[in-house]
């Protein structure tokens, strides 16, 4: 079965166009006005990515994310916050909460487009790489996205994973933040600067104990070691 997209978004404009180049790039489509109506909508199929908007009528997008990711059962499904600001805090704020990626608004469908499938394939490259173990601390089981530190669960969105999942490959190695950005996006780079810093403070931060291990190497980037 195709894949399904959603967007939580009060312009049925935003949503008509959207649908229109969802459903060509292969995916199946749902639209919703408010939270109320997503949430409901949830609850009959969990989707493979979510399209957010900040302004709504019922909620603020912030908040739904923010819901989203302190849920068991929803906080592995990545999210695209698209909203009409375009300053850098606002930014930075999905991305504190979770948030995979950040579309202004007025947005062109096909870059849109570009990093829904971005998203996706870091979330199925991810998948397809073997579980890695870091000295009986870190267990990250790449079929389900979930990390053990220090027997401890962790939930992670899938570019936290995949981030993690870079670093502990090679430990000891620094990697700079553009290579870091290459690995997540490749040539679909739309991102601030940044991105990478706030996905390693969110890391370090859910790994407890375990996040002292990823060491900022001042003025070059970021290593894994103990």
């Amino acid at each position: 079965m195709k894949e399904l997209i959603v967007i939580i978004d009060d312009e049925v404009d935003i949503r008509d166009l959207v649908r229109i180049h969802i459903q060509k790039s292969g995916y199946r489509f749902n639209g919703f006005k408010d939270s109320k109506s997503f949430f409901k909508g949830l609850e009959a199929e969990i989707p493979a990515l979510i399209i957010l908007d900040i302004m709504l009528p019922d909620d603020d997008g912030f908040e739904i994310c923010k819901k989203l990711k302190g849920s068991k059962l929803y906080n592995g499904i990545p999210i695209i916050i698209l909203s009409a600001k375009d300053e850098e805090v606002d930014k930075i704020i999905g991305l504190e909460l979770g948030a995979d990626d950040h579309v202004c608004k007025p947005f062109s469908p096909r870059e849109l487009i570009a990093r829904v499938k971005a998203v996706l394939r870091r979330r199925d490259t991810a998948k397809q790489e073997k579980n890695l173990v870091y000295k009986d601390r870190i267990i990250m089981n790449t079929d389900n996205f979930k990390v053990n530190a220090d027997r401890e669960e962790v939930e992670l969105t899938p570019t936290e994973f995949k981030i993690l999942q870079l670093l502990i490959s090679r430990p000891d190695r620094i990697f700079n933040r553009e290579e870091i950005l290459d690995y997540l996006w490749g040539d679909e780079k739309y991102v601030i600067d940044r991105t990478v810093d706030v996905h390693i403070l969110n890391l370090r931060k859910k790994l407890k104990g375990c996040g002292s291990l990823i060491k900022n190497i001042r003025g070059i980037g970021y290593s894994f070691r103990e």
